[in-house]
């Protein structure tokens, strides 16, 4: 469980395939802290260190979440967003984010907010995932490449996000251009209410 709150960027260092899966092994400041079998998000999709050596660690994408996700168009040198597992015992600053990439989206449109950027994504337009919950609300919260964000501007297939200066500075939104995939995580609360409403 996560919270949308990105710790910092982590760098790709080497990517290996290994049949359907990907191997990343990745370089941050906090790589001396974790442990095997650690869950930490990369660009809000959580996965299982399997290695720490040398100063950098390694994690595995199955296909099932390449399929789902921007990793697989990930490259060496590539900057991810990264936040370890919530822990249960302080406040819950961004929304329940489980780290399960329901699908990508991508960045249509940039314009300045003055000081701040708003940010609009187009992703596919989905009668029937909307109708599992997979849609955005105006004020609802959204995970874009594992950060909590609010929505604004919502449509049957786009919406848009308003990133402040440090949230640019500190993750990836500042690499993130016209053309851009990102990966999104619908909130978890309009999933259940979405999947109640079929036993109404």
């Amino acid at each position: 469980m996560f919270s949308g709150i990105v710790e910092e960027m982590a760098t790709v260092v080497a990517i290996k395939k290994e049949q359907e899966n990907i191997d990343f092994t990745l370089k941050c400041s906090f790589v001396d802290e974790l442990k095997i079998d650690q869950s930490v998000a990369h660009n809000g999709v959580c996965l299982t260190v399997v290695k720490i050596e040398n100063g950098t660690y390694t994690v595995t994408a199955m296909k099932e979440t390449l399929d789902r996700s921007n990793l697989g168009l990930l490259k060496v040198g590539d900057h991810v967003n990264v936040e370890r597992s919530m822990m249960m015992n302080g406040r819950l600053d961004g929304h329940i984010v489980q780290g399960h990439v329901d699908e990508t989206a991508k960045c249509i449109n940039m314009r300045d907010a003055d000081g701040s950027t708003y940010f609009t994504f187009e992703y596919a337009d989905n009668k029937e995932m909307a109708r599992k919950g997979y849609f955005t609300v105006d004020k609802g919260s959204v995970t874009v490449n594992g950060v909590s964000l609010t929505v604004c501007e919502p449509t049957n297939n786009t919406f848009t996000v308003a990133i402040i200066p440090y949230t640019r500075e500190n993750t990836n939104f500042k690499y993130i251009e016209v053309g851009t995939v990102v990966n999104l995580e619908f909130d978890i609360l309009g999933k259940y209410i979405a999947r109640l409403q079929q036993f109404a």
